[in-house]
């Protein structure tokens, strides 16, 4: 799943400007964009996919150039199961080439800090990009013909579209795995207030591996690690009656969290001790040593369900509402709050 820093205003609402199907949709200029449904849409920003993609690799350290499409079909393939339904694919293959295409709209032929040569990397950073013959090797024999066939065909079954909102490209379509039944607002996890990244529910995520996962530390673990992630904080005394969950988020994340004489985000604890969400609850008890009066020997239980930051897609969320019957636009649109399909 890609990591981005949401840094981004909300836009002041402008004056909607009709464009004639004659003018959108002028001869030769939309390439392999969709092109049906179009007449009488509202666009602000209408984009034109390029026929290729430079993608930064982060560990050759060198950019490589990429069939857009292509590009697309192994993103898709890198993010989410083959054997996920194909209307979930299809929705990840518009959340993949959306997110790719708001990277070139605003970086052109260059990228950001991190990787200036290239709009995307093949990594996290960005979203996961493996080519084909990565693919085929990292899988069981028999995937090129049932997992990848089936991949390209969902790709190429939602070929050029993309997701705009209020007539423009959709610049932070971001995805995860699940989410432990509700997603949340942006504002929430990152920086700002994003309109189509609002907390929804996900009720259909029975299938999802990460569910009431328990991690357990010792509390002279816990203080080595959180002190060790955050070294400029003064934390005092850490004890069970000095830890505990403040607040919550719209989607039931922690949202603050005492411990000992500092306040943190539920997203820095998540970080600091390596846990899947930042959807969880807290429990102490007694460790194998204790022995009644030391806070020491007693262990802190960290129960969380949900694997990702919980902004946008779920995954496994879009998987199952596609096994209840959802198709692709269905499923973008509940997730991606507001959003057209074109």
């Amino acid at each position: 799943m890609f990591r981005d820093y949401l840094q981004i205003a909300v836009a002041t609402v402008m004056c909607v400007l009709l464009v004639p199907l004659g003018v959108v949709v002028a001869a030769g200029t939309l390439g392999d964009v969709n092109i049906k449904g179009l007449q009488g849409v509202s666009f602000k920003d209408k984009v034109q996919i390029p026929a290729t993609i430079e993608v930064w690799d982060a560990a050759e350290k060198k950019c490589s150039e990429v069939d857009f499409e292509a590009y697309t079909a192994c993103v898709t393939a890198s993010e989410m199961p083959a054997d996920f339904h194909e209307e979930a694919i299809r929705a990840q293959s518009i959340a993949a080439r959306t997110y790719a295409m708001s990277k070139i709209k605003k970086y052109g032929s260059g990228g950001p800090e991190e990787h200036p040569e290239a709009p995307v990397c093949n990594t996290t950073h960005c979203q996961v990009y493996k080519p084909e013959a990565e693919l085929i090797s990292i899988h069981k024999k028999g995937w090129e013909e049932e997992g990848w066939a089936k991949v390209k065909k969902a790709c190429k079954d939602t070929e050029g579209q993309l997701l705009y909102y209020d007539g423009k490209l959709v610049n932070q379509p971001l995805f995860f795995s699940s989410s432990g039944g509700q997603t949340e607002n942006s504002e929430d996890v990152f920086v700002s207030a994003v309109p189509y990244l609002v907390s929804v529910s996900s009720p259909y995520e029975e299938e999802t591996t990460h569910r009431d996962e328990e991690t357990v530390l010792s509390m002279k673990e816990f203080k080595k690690k959180i002190r060790a992630a955050f070294p400029e904080k003064d934390f005092g005394e850490i004890n069970p009656a000095s830890v505990k969950i403040i607040s919550r988020t719209a989607g039931g994340r922690t949202d603050k969290m005492q411990i000992g004489d500092v306040t943190l985000k539920g997203t820095q604890v998540r970080s600091a001790l390596g846990l899947s969400s930042a959807l969880f609850s807290i429990s102490f008890r007694e460790g194998s040593g204790w022995n009644g009066s030391s806070d020491s020997q007693m262990e802190i239980v960290f129960t969380s369900s949900g694997s990702g930051h919980g902004v946008g897609m779920s995954q496994y969320g879009a998987d199952g509402m596609a096994k209840e019957g959802y198709d692709y636009k269905e499923i973008l649109k509940h997730y991606y709050s507001g959003v057209e399909i074109y």
